[in-house]
C-alpha cells in the first residue's frame, strides 16, 4: 500500500488532514491525468483544491498547511489525496532543493477513494 495525506473540509469549514494509505485504484476509472512541475523553493498561499484528485509526487519534498497550523511532509512517492475543495484551504511551500513534479489523477464523481486511515 501507498502512503497517503487526505486533505478534507471539515463541518468547521477549515481543511484538516488523515494519515493512511491507498490501495489498489483501477486506472480506468480515472477522468483526467496531467503532469506538473514547479520550480525548487517555490510556495502557494492559502487556497483550496480545484477538484477532488490524487496528486503523486514523482519529486520534491514539500511542507502543507491547514489555516489552523496542522502541518504534514509529502515526500516523493507519496500520494495527496485533495479533497479541501471550498474552505479556508491550504498552502505548501517546498523544503528541498528538487523541482516539484507530480501528477494529478482526478476521478469520476462518486468513486470510492480507496483511502485507509492509518491505525483501521
Amino acid at each position: 500500500m501507498i502512503r497517503a495525506y487526505k486533505l478534507y473540509t471539515g463541518e468547521d469549514g477549515h481543511s484538516h488532514f488523515a494519515v493512511g494509505t491507498v490501495t489498489h485504484r483501477d486506472v480506468n476509472e480515472a477522468d483526467s491525468i496531467m503532469f506538473n512541475e514547479t520550480a525548487p523553493h517555490s510556495t502557494y498561499d492559502w487556497h483550496p483544491a480545484p477538484t477532488t484528485q490524487y496528486v503523486i509526487t514523482l519529486s520534491g519534498t514539500l511542507l502543507f498547511e491547514t489555516y489552523l497550523g496542522e502541518q504534514f511532509t509529502l515526500r516523493p512517492g507519496e500520494i495527496l489525496i485533495a479533497m479541501d475543495t471550498y474552505g479556508t484551504g491550504h498552502k505548501w511551500e517546498l523544503i528541498d532543493d528538487d523541482p516539484w513534479r507530480r501528477v494529478y489523477v482526478t476521478f469520476k464523481e462518486g468513486v470510492d477513494i480507496n483511502f485507509v486511515p492509518d491505525g483501521e
